[in-house]
């Protein structure tokens, strides 16, 4: 490692020297954190506009709740993470509206676009559900590509590792807030460079959601009832954010409880998925048993 090196894998040989967090075009500064995330939205509407066309369900209308759900769920997002770091913001309530300081959180994204989704499938009065089933696919995929948005920003990262996917980042590209005793205790100082050394769960949460995302393509055509591939991504999701959440070092917090929000509410999807999944699956009858849902 050189040094100018800003990040590497250092047990896969991988090093980035100058890392750049955005890109300026006519004067304006594009963040390469919000590039990933509209590239993620952009993967996720195709994606769920081509599982629409395989169901023989209209595209167009996916497209156009699509529009509805970002805008509702940027606002979500920022609002959860708002909530749950008010002593961020509660001396300087105008920093609530800038979020292009960063402060986005995905499971407030999640839950505006659920609400989104219930008020527009009344509104065009289908299925819920049914829609669901497709969304989340697009939903998935949009998280995978989004999430590379905290690889630029140094952010989302857990505590020190040494295994096989540990990341090491020049401190100074880093939040001071974000890093932990254990992260200094295991500080690496190199030609007068120091460096944190850390798993980096951003990563661990796209694999995971590649992995889950596969899942999907490949169970949906073996679904048992409307909703089944809603619930299969929330347990799968939850799991995954579950123990993910637990390495992190920029937990939210559930009020002054000391218990990670996210790491609770994922614990909370797994167990309420699970349980609808095994009920509804108990009681099919042999009619819907037999037949395959699209």
């Amino acid at each position: 490692m050189t040094k100018g090196t800003d990040i590497s894998f250092v047990n896969l040989g991988i090093a980035i020297d100058n890392l750049r967090s955005s890109v300026t075009v006519f004067g304006f500064r594009i963040a390469f954190y919000a590039v990933m995330i509209v590239i993620g939205m952009i993967a996720g509407i195709w994606i769920a506009q081509k599982d629409a066309e395989r169901r023989g369900q209209d595209p167009d209308l996916y497209f156009e709740f699509a529009l509805y759900a970002i805008v509702c769920s940027i606002i979500g997002a920022r609002i959860y993470y708002v909530v749950f770091a008010w002593d961020n913001y509660r001396d300087d309530l105008w920093q609530i509206f800038n979020i292009r300081a960063g402060g986005l959180a995905i499971y407030g994204g999640v839950i505006a676009a659920v609400i989104t989704l219930a008020v527009y499938s009344k509104v065009k009065k289908i299925s819920f559900f049914s829609m669901a089933d497709t969304g989340v696919l697009g939903l998935t995929a949009g998280q995978i590509i989004g999430r590379w948005g905290n690889f630029f920003n140094c952010e989302a990262f857990g505590g020190y590792t040494d295994g096989l996917f540990a990341m090491r980042i020049r401190r100074a590209l880093v939040n001071e807030s974000m890093i932990s005793q254990d992260l200094v205790d295991h500080l690496i100082v190199e030609e007068g460079v120091e460096y944190i050394q850390v798993h980096p769960t951003f990563l661990y949460e796209s694999l995971w959601n590649l992995g889950l995302l596969a899942f999907m393509l490949w169970y949906r055509k073996h679904k048992k009832f409307e909703g089944e591939m809603m619930w299969i991504y929330l347990l799968g999701y939850g799991f995954g954010r579950f123990w993910i959440e637990g390495l992190r070092t920029d937990q939210l917090i559930l009020f002054s409880t000391g218990i990670p929000v996210s790491q609770a509410l994922s614990f909370v999807m797994v167990v309420v998925s699970a349980a609808v999944i095994f009920y509804q699956r108990k009681h099919l009858s042999p009619h819907q048993a037999s037949k395959r849902n699209s």
